[in-house]
């Protein structure tokens, strides 16, 4: 029998796209990054990004060269209107009230990882031990990531 891995970046995010996701595969591992409000409400207030590409730019860690402008095509960046800080709390409270039954359905499977901090360089290496080790227990993988709007 053949396994594959896939890495989905943000999905499920609702109890019904989880149960969806359960009907169709067999998760045997999830993990969730619990990362404190005042570190999300900073990184995507300060987000802005190139529309046409998808490029990110964060103004705190990674800037463009010209300031509100993408460094490759030169064309204006945009700040969703989500990621503006008005809008903010209200998102990350109503995604906090989403995931909380998704989170607590994959504890009860006992296939939940969760990793705490606020430093992608600290927190990346305990991910990918776990991620390694589950990977090097297949015999074959395919690994796909499914980036998420």
């Amino acid at each position: 029998m053949t396994r594959h891995s896939w890495l989905m970046d943000g999905f499920p995010r609702t109890l019904a796209q989880a149960n969806a996701l359960n009907s169709i595969c067999d998760l045997d591992m999830v993990i969730s990054l619990n990362i404190p409000f005042e570190t999300l409400k900073e990184r995507l207030s300060e987000r802005w990004v190139h529309p046409a590409s998808g490029r990110v730019y964060n103004m705190g860690f990674n800037p463009p060269r010209i300031q509100g402008r993408d460094d490759i095509s030169g064309e204006p960046l945009v700040q969703h209107d989500d990621d503006k800080p008005e809008a903010l709390l209200s998102r990350l409270r109503h995604y906090k009230d989403l995931a909380k039954p998704v989170i607590n359905m994959y504890k009860s499977k006992g296939i939940l990882h969760t990793f705490s901090g606020t430093e992608t360089d600290r927190i990346w290496p305990y991910i990918n031990s776990l991620l390694s080790t589950k990977i090097s227990s297949t015999s074959q993988t395919v690994t796909q990531r499914v980036p998420l709007p």
